[in-house]
């Protein structure tokens, strides 16, 4: 017997077979599926405008509606360098899964198409922001820097919960845009695609979460809710790059501060986390005092 006949994995192979079937009936190639030569439209947002982060305030008010527009771009930019880089985390985090999983499993097979995507993404992302003409954002400087110990911090229950914290809550803001006719098409196609591409990640990350929590103990659950709350206060405070504000003439530092103390972005926020934090909820993955402490400074409880 070997090793891998004596440990399977956790997860549910039935699970990842009906997964892979989807993948099979239902999956892009960014190189041939978006238009790339397609010109903008300079009289569309490149995001819906109420979800900008200073949407609602005095400071965005003054913009003109070119400016309006500039920012859009420059924001959704910042998110979509944002997820390629979480998505390149992602994948080093299936990737150290895999390596010690069975080769012959469905459950397997899933996560090497999971990151098959993932690379698809991250192509497609860094294309878009090409397109865009805008940077390239990134978290902010120490962060990016500290962000490659996350993948060996992030196993089981915290994995697969970090998982969910950086794919759900953008996901919801891409259902929203794909649909909003006020947005460049380039957008909509890229949002689209990732849509339907995602929600076969989220549904195996939401089983692998559920059975990796079955018989943990106290403490790697308060672990696991401590690292998933630290990941989810990053991510969603690295979603908008200060710098994003210097494209239309505002100070960064000024438009930091006003977008963090904005209600309406604030909500934003919470709005996208309307789904997976009651799912967390309800697995016992936000914690106690001290991390709901943290989870409210992300914005995604309140």
């Amino acid at each position: 017997m070997t090793l891998l006949d004596s440990a399977p994995g956790p997860g549910n192979d039935a699970v990842a077979a009906r997964l892979l079937k989807s993948v099979a009936r239902q999956s892009y190639d960014p190189e041939i599926d978006i238009d790339w030569s397609a010109d903008a439209d300079p009289e569309l947002f490149w995001m819906s405008p109420e979800r900008l982060s200073l949407y609602g305030t005095p400071l965005f008010d003054s913009l003109t509606r070119e400016q309006q527009v500039e920012l859009s771009k420059h924001e959704i930019a910042s998110i979509a360098s944002v997820g390629l880089w979480f998505e390149i985390i992602l994948m080093q985090i299936l990737l150290r899964d895999v390596y010690a999983s069975d080769p012959r499993s469905a459950r397997t097979h899933f996560e090497l198409t999971e990151i098959a995507d993932e690379c698809r993404h991250s192509l497609m992302f860094g294309k878009a922001i090409g397109h865009f003409g805008a940077p390239a954002y990134g978290p902010r400087g120490w962060i990016h820097k500290l962000a490659p110990v996350y993948p060996y911090l992030s196993t089981g229950a915290a994995a697969y919960a970090s998982i969910l914290i950086g794919e759900e809550p953008v996901d919801r803001l891409q259902r929203e845009m794909q649909n909003d006719d006020r947005v460049q098409p380039l957008v909509r196609q890229v949002s689209r695609i990732h849509v339907i591409e995602e929600a076969r990640h989220v549904s195996f990350a939401r089983d692998e979460l559920i059975t990796a929590l079955d018989g943990i103990s106290k403490v790697q659950r308060t672990l696991a809710q401590t690292i998933t709350a630290q990941g989810a206060y990053i991510m969603m405070r690295s979603l908008v790059h200060p710098d994003v504000y210097k494209a239309v003439g505002i100070d960064p530092a000024l438009g930091r501060r006003t977008a963090l103390a904005n209600p309406h972005y604030r909500a934003t926020i919470g709005w996208m986390g309307e789904k997976v934090m009651p799912f967390l909820a309800e697995h016992d993955m936000i914690g106690g005092s001290r991390n709901r402490k943290v989870w409210r400074a992300s914005f995604l409880l309140s």
